[in-house]
C-alpha cells in the first residue's frame, strides 16, 4: 500500500511506494532549500523542474534538469534547493 510523507512543514510531500526493483517515492518540493539524510543509497531522478544539489564531500551546488539523476551514498546528509515547485522520483538501494 502506499505511504504519504511530508516534511518541512508540508513544503516536501512524497508517496512512497513499492517497484519490481525495491522502495521508491514520488515527490513534490515548494521553493526553498532543504537537507536530507540518507540511511540507504539513494537515486534522485528530477522529474519536472530543477534541482540545485550539494552532495556530500562537494563544495560547489551542481544544477540538475528534467530526467537528469544523481546518486546519493548512504549515511549522510546533501542539500537541496529549488526556485519553484519541482518533481522527483527517488530510487532506495
Amino acid at each position: 500500500m502506499f505511504k504519504t510523507n511530508e516534511y518541512f512543514d508540508g513544503n516536501v510531500k512524497s508517496i512512497a511506494f513499492e517497484t519490481a526493483e525495491g522502495r521508491a517515492t514520488m515527490g513534490v518540493m515548494a521553493k526553498g532549500e532543504y537537507e536530507f539524510g540518507t540511511s540507504t543509497v539513494e537515486y534522485m531522478t528530477v522529474v519536472s523542474g530543477e534541482m540545485q544539489v550539494l552532495l556530500p564531500g562537494e563544495s560547489k551546488w551542481k544544477t540538475y534538469k528534467e530526467f537528469e539523476t544523481y546518486i546519493v551514498p548512504k549515511d549522510t546528509k546533501f542539500k537541496v534547493k529549488v526556485n519553484g515547485d519541482t518533481a522527483y522520483r527517488c530510487f532506495y538501494r
